[in-house]
C-alpha cells in the first residue's frame, strides 16, 4: 500500500484526479487529491498576494498535519512546479517525485520562463477581480485544448475549469534544499506529442528509465484513467 498526493495543474482543481483516486483507492492505496487555494471547490479562498509559494505550503502543510511520510508526489503541469518546491521543503516526507507530463524546473525558474511559449500569451486575458490578477478563463480553454474530447469528460471538465492567479506562473520557484530534493527518485509520464523539445535520454537517466509515454491529451488523467493509474502502481512497486 502507498500514500499518493495527486497535485493538479493551472486552471484545474483536485476533481481533475477523481477517476485516477478511485482506480489507486480501489486497489488499498492512501490518496490525496486537494485543490489548491483559490482553485476548484477552493475558488473562493482566493486572496491579493497568492502565488506559487501558496500552493507549496497548502501541500506541505497537509503532509505536516497528517504525518504523512513516504509519498508519492504527483504533480501534472503546473503542478510539476508545485511538487518540485514541496520535495524541497519536506525532503523527508517525500519518497518519489512523479512529473505526469509536467513542469520540471530548475532554481529560480518561474513557469512563465520554464514553459514561456505556453505562458506568456495568457497575459493577455488578464482581469483582476476582487485584488486578484488572473488570466486565462473558460471560455478560453475548452475541453479540448487538453486533449479531451469524450463528450461526457468534455462536459465534466468544462463546468469545473477555472481561471488561474498571475503570480502562481510569474513567481520564481526558490529552493534552499536541492541536492537533497533531487536524490529522491523520480519517474516521468508524459503524452507523446510533448516529448518534442524535452531531452528524454536525461529524463530517462534521472529517473533510472523509468519514463513512459502516452499518445493522449495532456490531460492524460482524464482521457487515459486506468493506463495512468496503472503507472502509478508501477511507481509505487518501486518502493515496496
Amino acid at each position: 500500500m502507498a500514500t499518493f498526493m495527486l497535485v493538479h495543474g493551472g486552471h484545474h482543481g483536485g476533481w481533475c484526479y477523481k477517476k485516477v483516486a478511485r482506480l489507486l483507492q480501489a486497489k488499498g492505496h492512501i490518496v490525496y487529491n486537494p485543490s489548491m487555494t483559490g482553485m476548484g471547490e477552493r475558488e473562493h479562498l482566493r486572496f491579493p498576494g497568492m502565488n506559487l509559494d501558496t500552493h507549496v505550503t497548502d501541500i506541505v502543510r497537509i503532509l505536516e498535519v497528517d504525518d504523512l511520510t513516504d509519498v508519492i508526489l504527483v504533480g501534472h503541469s503546473y503542478g510539476g512546479m508545485i511538487i518540485t518546491g514541496v520535495a524541497d521543503r519536506a525532503t523527508e516526507r517525500v519518497g518519489h517525485r512523479v512529473y505526469l507530463d509536467a513542469a520540471y524546473p530548475v532554481n529560480g525558474e518561474s513557469l512563465l520562463v520554464h514553459a514561456g511559449a505556453n505562458i506568456a500569451p495568457l497575459e493577455a486575458t488578464m482581469r483582476l477581480i476582487d485584488g486578484v490578477e488572473l488570466v486565462d478563463f473558460p471560455e478560453h480553454m475548452p475541453p479540448h485544448f487538453f486533449g479531451i474530447t469524450d463528450p461526457e469528460d468534455a462536459e465534466f471538465t468544462a463546468a469545473r475549469l477555472g481561471p488561474q492567479p498571475w503570480a502562481c506562473y510569474t513567481q520564481p520557484l526558490v529552493l534552499t534544499n536541492e541536492a537533497a530534493m533531487r536524490a529522491i527518485p523520480e519517474s516521468h509520464i508524459i503524452c507523446s506529442s510533448t516529448t518534442v523539445g524535452r531531452d528524454m535520454d536525461l529524463l530517462r537517466e534521472r529517473s533510472q528509465g523509468r519514463v513512459w509515454d502516452i499518445d493522449t491529451g495532456h490531460d492524460l488523467m482524464i482521457t487515459e484513467p486506468e493506463w495512468t493509474a496503472a503507472r502509478l502502481e508501477d511507481v509505487a512497486a518501486t518502493m515496496a
